[in-house]
């Protein structure tokens, strides 16, 4: 029914590593462009949206549209015994409905794992209007949001035409990261009014932290409490997108 291989093992522990933080019954859509995916926690408060082009695979054979769900952890578990120069094919065994992992390398090991009945629920892309986008190294965030994540659990993002600013307040300690445009971290700043709005820095961090592995540069879209979208910039036309509500303060 379909074939992959990637001779970038790494790659795509990577991207299955950054999925698993908001799912772990992943149902992917495969056709003949390629894989895709797009799934809320199961919270609702945080969506990915993944699409990888067969560009990004080495090869890549479909025979028809189909649907694969499957569990990711599990998945990850036999992903991780691949090392970076080693070669995995995905195939999907047609008589007993099982997917098969071929890791190749110093030595080859064939794994099978079943596959989950597939979710037919259709999720939209988010519609929202951004009054703010910012282009930033995802190391600066990284190291912003980890400031923050030392005095409080959740961080007000606020934005105006010349700095990102990071705003945390816990019980007894405070934070306040400034990022200005142009700098290192802080590499392009748009904004159409000042924005600002609250986040939990624990599913902020966990993002930031296992996409920042599979790009260099992340964009941040929010407005005024409003969810925030995080772009994080992919090679041949990939995309990793996450949408985060807001935590909505009470005076």
């Amino acid at each position: 029914m379909f074939k992959i291989k990637m001779a970038d093992a790494k790659l795509l522990r990577d991207m299955v590593t950054a999925i698993s933080i908001l799912v772990d019954e992943a149902t992917f859509k495969i056709d003949q462009k390629g894989l895709k995916l797009r799934a809320m926690d199961p919270s609702r408060v945080a969506m990915v949206d993944f699409e990888w082009p067969k560009t990004v695979f080495d090869e890549y054979t479909t025979t028809e549209p189909t649907k694969m769900c499957i569990n990711i952890s599990e998945m990850l578990k036999l992903l991780k015994r691949a090392g970076k120069d080693e070669v995995v094919e995905l195939s999907l065994d047609e008589k007993t409905g099982k997917l098969q992992i071929k890791i190749t390398g110093k030595y080859a090991r064939n794994f099978t794992m079943p596959t989950l009945e597939a979710s037919e629920e259709e999720v939209p892309t988010p519609k929202i209007t951004f009054n703010v986008k910012a282009k930033a190294t995802t190391q600066g965030l990284s190291q912003a949001i980890e400031d923050a994540q030392l005095v409080s659990d959740h961080v007000r993002i606020e934005a105006d035409n010349e700095k990102l600013v990071l705003n945390a307040a816990g019980d007894l300690m405070g934070a306040t990261i400034t990022l200005q445009k142009g700098s290192d971290a802080l590499l392009d700043l748009e904004a159409k009014e000042p924005s600002k709005a609250t986040f939990s820095l624990s599913y902020l961090s966990e993002i930031i932290k296992e996409a920042s592995a599979t790009s260099d540069i992340a964009t941040l879209e929010f407005s005024t409490d409003m969810p925030i979208k995080l772009d994080f910039q992919q090679a041949k036309e990939g995309k990793l997108t996450f949408y985060l509500a807001p935590r909505i303060e009470t005076e």
